[in-house]
């Protein structure tokens, strides 16, 4: 049970209530305004702040979708944030991440599923997720799998920032939706 209410579909605060319309229009018609945004909307200029931090990360990274969506299950694996990986689970197959490997994920260190570079990137999902960030030879192993400079400050502003997602479901215990699987 959430810490604190969830704010309807159509919040009485306008600034929330637009960015709900945002969100919608957004991801088209239909969609239901996930729980963790009706959480984040109590304070509409942070949730904004989260929409304009949040949606590049996810959409305009240069990096690929399936290895970002790797290094999020990953950290929502090793943090136990449920709610996170309910959600990013069907947006990582979509990305073209096999079940099979959304399946290893919890034994990436011996899976043969992973290639170099997916090895790298999951180790800096652990490292970031246990803190405090990621070490040097997580970083040169980053940059020696060919992952340049501006992909690998996509990749760690990735896993850190799922790190607050994470922290914040939890801090709130955030209720995954009914109809998420």
């Amino acid at each position: 049970m959430s810490r604190i209410t969830l704010l309807p579909d159509h919040p009485e605060n306008a600034h929330a209530r637009a960015l709900f319309d945002r969100v919608r229009a957004a991801r088209g018609p239909g969609f239901e305004v996930p729980n963790l945004y009706r959480t984040l909307a109590h304070a509409p200029a942070l949730f904004e702040g989260w929409l304009n931090f949040a949606w590049p990360l996810r959409l305009d990274a240069a990096t690929p979708r399936a290895l970002r969506e790797l290094l999020i299950l990953r950290g929502a694996q090793a943090s136990g944030a449920d709610y996170e990986w309910s959600h990013h689970v069907p947006m990582a197959l979509e990305a073209g991440v096999s079940r099979q490997k959304i399946d290893a994920l919890a034994d990436w260190q011996s899976a043969s599923l992973f290639d170099a570079r997916e090895r790298a990137v999951l180790r800096l999902a652990d490292e970031v997720t246990a803190g405090p960030g990621a070490s040097a030879g997580c970083i040169k192993s980053l940059n020696e799998c060919g992952f340049d400079e501006a992909s690998i400050v996509e990749l760690v502003l990735t896993a850190s920032f799922y790190v607050c997602v994470s922290r914040f479901l939890q801090s709130m215990a955030v209720p995954l939706e009914m109809h998420t699987a």
